[in-house]
């Protein structure tokens, strides 16, 4: 069912449900924090993002408009798989426990403009896609991109040397190329 055809009060538009997902990946319900995992495990299940970049959560019960201050996953742990180099694959858990490898489906990306508490611009790795142009994404957090740093080689991008990683023979920058 589109957005726009979402049931609500009448006259009212789409209806805002009391969750809140803060920056730190903590989901609210109402103000207190939901802590039971399968619980989230299930409503992460269920959210997805319009084509105007709007989070909703539809679950059997309700479906609604929910607000999420960055991004609505944290990237916790990166594994590493395989050889160094073009051959290797990085893995994000995200604090879901879903387990997404970086490549071509899963795209690692900095956004240069978005205001950042670290150094360096804070890198975002595409979860799933959304029902438009916007993907719902985990940012990764501050210990991760140390270790995501430390993997990090010498590349090109568009012609421009940059540092980044490779991940499933695809290379994926962590510095704004020069």
């Amino acid at each position: 069912m589109p957005p726009s055809s979402f049931p609500g009060t009448p006259g009212t538009g789409p209806r805002l449900l009391r969750f809140l997902i803060q920056r730190d990946g903590t989901w609210l319900y109402r103000g207190s924090a939901i802590k039971r995992k399968a619980m989230l495990c299930m409503f992460s299940s269920m959210l997805t993002r319009d084509p105007e970049g709007t989070y909703w959560l539809k679950t059997p019960m309700e479906q609604g408009i929910i607000q999420v201050e960055d991004v609505p996953f944290v990237a916790v742990e990166l594994d590493f798989r395989g050889t160094c180099g073009r051959q290797q694959n990085l893995c994000f858990r995200t604090n879901m426990d879903e387990l997404i490898c970086i490549g071509p489906e899963h795209p690692l990306s900095c956004d240069w403009d978005r205001p950042s508490d670290e150094c360096a611009s804070v890198p975002y790795v595409h979860v799933r896609d959304g029902e438009g142009a916007f993907p719902i994404l985990a940012r990764v957090t501050r210990a991760v991109h140390y270790e995501l740093a430390a993997l990090a080689v010498p590349g090109h991008v568009k012609g421009q040397p940059c540092l980044g990683v490779w991940s499933q023979d695809c290379f994926f920058p962590l510095s704004r190329p020069a």
